[in-house]
């Protein structure tokens, strides 16, 4: 079911106080992004580009569990020299593009006082991404491999939720993978599934500028009577 104004009023009482993103399929159309980078690593290692498979997995789990996935294992003792071979500042981050309506969505969010996270399973690079395309001012925390136990481990989400002291009914976790429909379920917190009617969520989501719209109607429908606490 695609998410609507009357079901984000009935569903969040007390209101909706905060938003978990994942990164990469979610903030970001990073796929290719994601290919390119870890197909560098293999060239640099005389091997060739990454199976249909293999995109799939790397596109959900972290960087150390993907190379040792992708990469044989007696040549497990290159990988790290392989991954200095590839300047992500150069040939990476360039082919990363914000999703369209994204800052929009995500200006309505702070203008209306929800708060906002990522939780990632990307180790050291997302605090760096988020600065290249000016949004750091947007999350925090910013939950990472690096940081936390990888999804689909709830500690993340829990994390969060610690940081802003709100209860599980009062946000929402927007990811497009069968790892963040698992954390979110395993920390009990609503999941809303971006761009994968697979994946088994409370709500659908097709794009930023129609969820925006939505909220822009839910917000309005705050301020026409529905009341929620001063958290923020």
């Amino acid at each position: 079911m695609l998410l609507t104004a009357h079901y984000l009023a009935s569903r969040f009482p007390r209101g909706l106080h905060g938003v978990v993103f994942d990164c990469d399929g979610v903030l970001f159309d990073s796929r290719a992004a994601n290919m390119r980078y870890y197909n560098l690593i293999l060239e640099k290692l005389g091997l060739g580009p990454m199976t249909a498979a293999q995109e799939d997995y790397v596109h959900m789990h972290t960087v150390g569990e993907s190379l040792v996935h992708i990469i044989p294992p007696a040549m497990h003792d290159r990988m790290g020299w392989a991954r200095k071979q590839v300047d992500y500042l150069k040939e990476i981050v360039p082919s990363m593009e914000p999703e369209p309506g994204l800052l929009e969505f995500l200006a309505l969010l702070r203008d209306n006082g929800v708060r906002m996270a990522v939780h990632t399973n990307r180790t050291n690079s997302m605090e760096y991404v988020l600065d290249v395309f000016d949004m750091s001012g947007f999350f925090h925390p910013v939950m990472t491999a690096s940081k936390v136990v990888a999804k689909p481990h709830p500690e993340g989400v829990n994390k969060v939720l610690e940081a802003w002291e709100c209860g599980r009914d009062e946000i929402a976790f927007v990811g497009d993978s069968l790892l963040d429909s698992q954390a979110a379920h395993s920390a009990e917190v609503p999941f809303w599934a971006f761009r994968n009617e697979t994946l088994h969520a409370e709500r659908h989501i097709n794009d930023f500028w129609s969820l925006r719209a939505q909220f822009v109607q839910y917000f309005s429908l705050l301020a026409s009577g529905c009341s929620r606490p001063a958290l923020f």
